[in-house]
């Protein structure tokens, strides 16, 4: 197996995901403090039972036994306070910041859309928006706290043991805290970063190539694919478990190694301790608290030690997200250009490339203006899609002009160059939702009647009405209960219901039959008035309507 590196380090992951606490960095802090305090009185309770022991031994102790048996019990209870609202303050901080890192990939996903996507696996960025995204809730609810409650009570333990029993305890303590809770996890962290960057990649792969199997189940079964499909599944889930078995056992190891390690500090914490009462150095009271202190003093460190085998996954996971968030998209967003009150289109000389080496679009010239249909017509891969989607600036173009009342593309503000042109593609999503809410995606305040007329125009209002709920009929997950040719005359409706000025139309009539496409190309005609209409397609039968027709050949107009 190619081995898979992380291209951040785990600092440097760990640093931008903390960055991005902003205002709720007192949250943690408050988290911090309830979880250090609460964590002291965690250790009072045996303490104070030490304290109580010296105290019987002949120690002098300024407290009496009902003092600390009071204490005792009541560092019990604060202890479970306290608790709580470490826990409610992680736990609170985690689930804000799951809420930002989805806003801010969502955000990201509409930035990079389209062309960054077209080769993204679908599944990778649904693995990445759920499980990766949990992932990370480890880190802010069990990660950041632990780590700093850690220094805080280890300080503590050190001048507490170093003030009232010794200073040769503390020392010993101090050197167990350095090597449990700093030298293990590095270690460790390092050897397991490997194997958690593999398992979420492998998880990823995984998770893609199981909804795009659920996607394209109908396919699967009518080309008897299944079995096929089935062996491949389940050899990837045997690559995936191989990948979790092996960061499992190396998780286990570093486990075990750190329960010997503490097993040895508590062994070396108690042979100094009688060494110094044989020597006179320490009273048995004494050398008891500092002893007892000691052992119940490892619980913060012990978590910091355990945390590689999260952090690995959850730094892969934080890598995966931050690398998207931080993409640059191939199209910056026109922000501060000109608006746009859509008269004509010019393209001269226009040359597109998707990887700088096929020439797509070579040297395009063509025109369109309000009123006039414009057909475009060619074989399958010969640009015509492509031309599309670089008139709506999914693309940079490479050379040339896109000239939109004589003002390039470059310079007209996204959102109006979006508000005046409307694409409909060969294929329509469908969302689970309504009919109804699925065509007013293009106009939500539209009426129903607008809604009713946008169908008609697209010669589907009839079928609707005869399903049991009409408008109200839901689509299914993926569009499931609608055929190809219903779907595109839904999204034919959109368009009509957005009322963009310019409309480009790709394959508009592929999945209707010869009544429905002259139907559908009869309200086109009659809507030629006030609009300007680009039809694409392979078909001539098609192209009957249009005022004028372009052919393209291997890229270039015949």
């Amino acid at each position: 197996m190619q081995k898979v590196k992380v291209r951040r380090s785990g600092a440097v992951i760990m640093a931008n995901l903390i960055l991005l606490l902003g205002s709720l960095a007192y949250i943690m802090i408050l988290a911090v403090i309830n979880g250090s305090l609460g964590f002291i009185c965690a250790m009072g309770v045996t303490i104070f039972g030490s304290i109580g022991i010296a105290k019987t031994l002949g120690d002098v102790i300024s407290m009496s036994y009902g003092t600390i048996i009071a204490l005792t019990i009541g560092c019990g209870v604060i202890r479970g306070v306290l608790r709580y609202f470490e826990q409610y303050s992680n736990h609170y901080i985690a689930f804000r910041l799951l809420a930002v890192l989805r806003d801010k990939i969502f955000t990201a996903l509409r930035i990079l859309c389209p062309a960054k996507l077209e080769c993204k696996q679908k599944g990778n960025i649904i693995a990445m928006i759920t499980s990766d995204i949990e992932t990370l809730e480890v880190f802010y609810a069990h990660t950041i706290s632990p780590i700093c409650i850690a220094v805080v009570v280890s300080t503590c333990v050190f001048i507490f043991v170093g003030v009232i029993s010794s200073w040769y305890l503390a020392f010993v303590a101090l050197l167990g805290f350095i090597v449990i809770g700093i030298i293990i996890p590095l270690i460790s962290s390092e050897k397991l970063k490997e194997f958690g960057v593999a398992y979420r990649t492998e998880f990823a792969s995984f998770s893609a190539y199981f909804l795009d199997s659920i996607k394209g189940i109908k396919d699967i079964v009518i080309n008897n694919a299944g079995k096929k499909r089935e062996v491949e599944v389940s050899c990837r889930s045997n690559v995936l478990l191989a990948e979790t078995k092996k960061m499992k056992k190396n998780i286990g190891k570093f486990t075990a190694l750190t329960e010997l390690i503490i097993s040895i500090f508590i062994f070396i914490t108690l042979a100094v301790g009688i060494i110094l009462v044989n020597k006179e150095m320490l009273t048995l009271g004494r050398m008891i608290i500092g002893v007892v202190t000691v052992f119940g003093s490892f619980g913060p460190v012990v978590a910091i030690s355990a945390l590689p085998g999260n952090l690995t996954q959850t730094f892969a996971s934080g890598d995966r997200v931050l690398n998207l968030i931080e993409e640059k998209p191939v199209v910056i967003s026109v922000e501060n250009g000109k608006n746009l009150d859509f008269e004509n289109l010019k393209i001269e000389n226009l040359s597109f490339s998707y990887d700088n080496k096929i020439q797509i679009l070579s040297d395009i010239n063509m025109y369109a203006n309000k009123g006039e249909i414009v057909g475009i017509i060619g074989k399958s891969g010969c640009g015509k899609s492509t031309l599309l989607k670089l008139l709506l600036r999914f693309w940079e173009k490479d050379s040339g002009k896109i000239l939109y009342n004589d003002n390039d593309i470059d310079n007209i503000n996204t959102d109006s160059l979006l508000d005046n042109v409307t694409m409909v593609s060969q294929s329509t999503y469908l969302f689970d939702d309504t009919i109804e809410n699925n065509i007013k995606i293009a106009k939500p305040e539209a009426t129903q009647k607008e809604v009713e007329t946008a169908c008609k125009m697209a010669s589907v209002h009839d079928f609707i009405m005869t399903l049991s709920d009409g408008y109200k009929t839901s689509v299914g997950s993926l569009g499931d209960n609608l055929s190809a040719g219903e779907k595109q005359r839904i999204g034919l409706a959109r368009a009509f219901l957005r009322g963009s000025k310019l409309i480009l139309l790709d394959e508009p009539t592929s999945n209707v039959d010869s009544i429905n496409e002259g139907i559908i190309l009869k309200a086109l005609k009659e809507q030629k008035n006030d609009k300007c209409i680009i039809l694409v397609s392979h078909r001539e039968s098609t192209m009957s309507i249009a005022d004028r027709v372009y052919s393209i050949k291997d890229g270039k107009i015949m």
